[in-house]
């Protein structure tokens, strides 16, 4: 049988999901109750692959430009998105959901600088505005 990633949100309404019962496959033991998904089990697959390319980069956020084939900037801001996910930006006042949508719509800028889709000028116009 195909073991599928356990998914960290609920895919209608994105809150983060509950597991309620585990099983082990060796004794065949199960456990029932609520339990609290890691807060990695909350990363996006693209952020997971993320995290694996920064550690295995040893946080060398050159390294991690090199292997990815990606512009430091959005290195930068995919780090700083998944901290935010991870819940370990730094609110600076700002609510956790206000500060996660600034974070996607910067790394959306990134993105699409890194594309060539928009010039470096409209990047830095469209980020000063977020």
């Amino acid at each position: 049988m195909e073991e599928r990633i356990v998914p960290g949100r609920c895919p209608v309404c994105g809150e983060p999901l509950r597991a309620v019962r585990l099983y082990c496959p060796n004794c065949t033991t199960a456990v029932e109750g609520r339990f609290r998904l890691c807060r990695f089990c909350l990363l996006t697959q693209e952020q997971r692959e993320f995290v694996e390319v920064f550690l295995r980069a040893r946080g060398n956020l050159r390294e991690v430009e090199r292997e990815l084939g990606i512009s430091y900037p959005t290195v930068r801001g995919r780090l700083e998105a998944v901290l935010a996910a991870l819940g370990l930006a730094p609110a600076r006042g700002v609510d956790e959901e206000e500060q996660a949508e600034r974070a996607r719509r910067r790394q959306e800028v990134l993105d699409a600088l890194d594309k060539g889709k928009i010039t470096a000028a409209e990047a830095a116009r469209l980020l000063a505005s977020i």
